[in-house]
């Protein structure tokens, strides 16, 4: 696999690749990589020739007091996992290098980034969206790869390219999970053995109220409500547990058919986020629900 640092020296390995004649595959990664990026990684290239993966830590996406200095980066291994999964190129740039001194753009997609996950974390998506735009730019895939994990964010993202032209492909991964359901984060390494355990019931509850909904229960408000009182039971400090569209995030209602179901929640100091996608409708279902890798939860291989 090789490494560069450099925007010069990626565009010039991927500048050779496209003489060949061969497509190229964006993974963007924050590092300390786990099984379900390396599913990312793998579904690359399935839908390319060559894989670039990008690991940066991006400051701009962490608001104040959050954990951007303590955010875990682990190199040498994430460099032997992709190593051993067969992608082609890791970019790993330094802030300067992706930042340049006196930079004044910004890309922010309104009304999505403000809500759920954007109302607690305020600029976060512009952070995101920016970052993703200049990776973008930078590599100039034919197709990006994004976890369904982050929901909100692929929705953002997928809102930025469509509206600003942006002729990459957007792939959907489905969530890879521990057996207990945990969805793989880069954070579940802050939490106890004890504390994994209760996370947990956070898929729990998505589950109870994705199979109150498939039954038949249309007060969402209600269910909302049910959930928010469980997870404070359970230890949590809920943000929130939403009922929303897929292919917009505005709340649900009766007549909505793909839905999903989004979630956030702290647990001591670490905070967690997991969504189900599905539809009352299984032979009307939308692309945005069609991820790869089968349906919407993978499980990590022990």
């Amino acid at each position: 696999m090789q490494r560069v640092n450099t925007v010069a020296e990626l565009r010039d390995t991927v500048k050779a690749w496209r003489s060949a004649g061969q497509s190229v595959a964006l993974v963007p990664t924050m590092g300390n990589l786990h099984a379900g990026h390396l599913a990312l990684v793998n579904e690359a290239q399935n839908n390319a020739d060559r894989v670039v993966v990008s690991i940066f830590v991006n400051p701009t996406q962490f608001g104040v007091g959050e954990d951007f200095e303590a955010y875990p980066r682990t190199e040498a291994e994430d460099r032997q996992k992709l190593t051993a999964c067969g992608a082609d190129l890791l970019f790993q740039p330094a802030v300067s290098e992706v930042y340049r001194s006196g930079a004044k753009t910004l890309v922010s997609v309104s009304g999505l980034s403000e809500w759920y996950c954007g109302a607690f974390r305020p600029g976060h998506f512009d952070g995101v969206a920016t970052v993703v735009c200049k990776l973008f730019n930078i590599v100039q895939p034919n197709v990006a790869l994004f976890g369904l994990k982050d929901f909100q964010q692929l929705t953002v993202i997928r809102t930025m390219v469509r509206d600003l032209n942006i002729p990459v492909e957007i792939v959907g991964v489905a969530t890879v999970r521990e057996a207990s359901g945990l969805a793989m984060s880069s954070r579940n390494g802050y939490l106890s053995a004890e504390e994994k355990t209760t996370a947990a019931k956070l898929y729990q509850t998505l589950c109870v109220a994705r199979d109150a909904i498939l039954a038949g229960q249309s007060s969402y408000e209600e269910i909302e409500r049910k959930a928010m009182l469980f997870l404070q039971a359970s230890g949590f400090q809920p943000d929130y547990f939403s009922v929303c569209r897929v292919s917009d995030l505005k709340k649900a209602d009766k007549d909505d058919s793909d839905l999903v179901l989004l979630a956030a929640a702290r647990l001591s100091k670490t905070r967690l986020i997991d969504n189900i996608c599905f539809s009352r409708n299984p032979q009307s279902r939308s692309e945005a629900l069609l991820s790869k890798g089968g349906g919407g939860d993978l499980k990590a291989k022990s």
